[in-house]
């Protein structure tokens, strides 16, 4: 029943502010990279996936502004970790996750985007209404609310992607505002910015846990709702994948509800903490899950992703860069295609 609710107040609000604010795109108006100092970027979501599938767009604002320092808009705790290496960074301004049980601090979270100034401010989903509501609060010369024309939108086939039209959309705002370069630039990938010292660290969590002679392959067997394989498919899975890549550990993310559909059969990791997860991650020689924050994990960590679908679009959320790729497993005995997709990976030179 809260599922059903929680749609249809998204689809009411969104109804209600589809028309809020205009972007400032004004005849002749042009702007010096140098000059813009100050941006906010509005994405007032909790999710991880949601949060690190910004990190491309903050990374083509800080590339494409070179002098400025940048604000997010958020909402929860997720976006602390993630942006923790991000010297751009300045401000996380977050909403309560629970805003109703913190409605003091949810208000003074709205009023505290008009303490600030800003060149400009974006909105990374036009069909956000959070995000378009704070976008039209902040105090900024220039806003995005996200709007693009048709045309725009077909010109790239990849334009569906979660990641990545936020930054074709961003592209198209500053071409409207004399900056043209970057139509066609590749899309920067998502990114935690892990340090050296934290890959380091990860290296040492993971010769605790297997065969330091053997690289690693790892699997993360949970996803929420129907995106969760079943226990018979991933103990088919793990079955096939030590058969067939018996030169490499398997190790296991674990999810931070502590289970396994594998019944913790193969060595496993749990951690709370992100960075901490990506780090053992990263020296992974390839990642394998399903549709979660935690395969996104996966894939800001820079390892090579393998992303399972099963109800969920893959133009939307498949993992890119690095040798990553999607593969669409429905049925029980598609766990060829993973083990496929694996041994692809892995002949790939990196």
């Amino acid at each position: 029943m809260s599922k059903h609710v929680n749609r249809l107040r998204k689809k009411i609000m969104l109804g209600l502010t589809k028309n809020v604010g205009k972007s400032a795109f004004e005849k002749g108006i042009n702007i010096e990279r140098n000059d813009v100092k100050r941006v906010l970027i509005c994405r007032p979501n909790h999710r991880l996936g949601n949060m690190l599938l910004i990190t491309p767009l903050v990374q083509e604002v800080e590339a494409t502004f070179p002098n400025c320092t940048i604000d997010v808009f958020v909402k929860g705790g997720a976006a602390i970790p993630i942006f923790e290496n991000y010297t751009t960074i300045d401000k996380i301004i977050r909403l309560p996750k629970k805003h109703f049980s913190q409605l003091p601090q949810y208000i003074s979270r709205w009023v505290g985007l008009k303490t600030k100034k800003y060149d400009i401010a974006i909105n990374v989903n036009a069909k956000s209404s959070s995000g378009r509501l704070s976008t039209k609060a902040a105090r900024a010369d220039l806003k995005f609310f996200g709007d693009v024309d048709k045309e725009f939108k077909s010109k790239y086939k990849d334009y569906k992607h979660i990641a990545k039209y936020p930054v074709y959309n961003f592209r198209y705002f500053v071409s409207k505002l004399g900056i043209h370069d970057t139509l066609d630039a590749p899309i920067p990938s998502l990114n935690l910015k892990l340090s050296e010292q934290e890959r380091t660290n990860g290296k040492k969590k993971l010769d605790e846990l297997v065969d330091t002679t053997k690289e690693t392959i790892c699997i993360f067997t949970y996803a929420t709702g129907a995106k969760c394989y079943e226990t018979q498919w991933w103990k088919e899975c793990y079955k096939q994948l030590k058969a067939n890549f018996s030169e490499y550990n398997i190790l296991e993310i674990l999810p931070v509800e502590n289970v396994s559909q594998i019944d913790f059969e193969a060595p496993s990791f749990y951690s709370k903490d992100v960075r901490e997860i990506a780090s053992v991650i990263a020296n992974s020689k390839v990642f394998v899950g399903a549709d979660s924050g935690m395969m996104h994990l996966a894939s800001a960590s820079q390892a090579p992703t393998i992303g399972l679908f099963s109800c969920t679009d893959t133009e939307v959320y498949e993992p890119y860069g690095n040798r990553s790729t999607s593969v669409k497993v429905t049925k029980p005995e598609d766990v060829h295609k993973c083990i496929h997709a694996v041994a692809n990976v892995l002949k790939q030179k990196e």
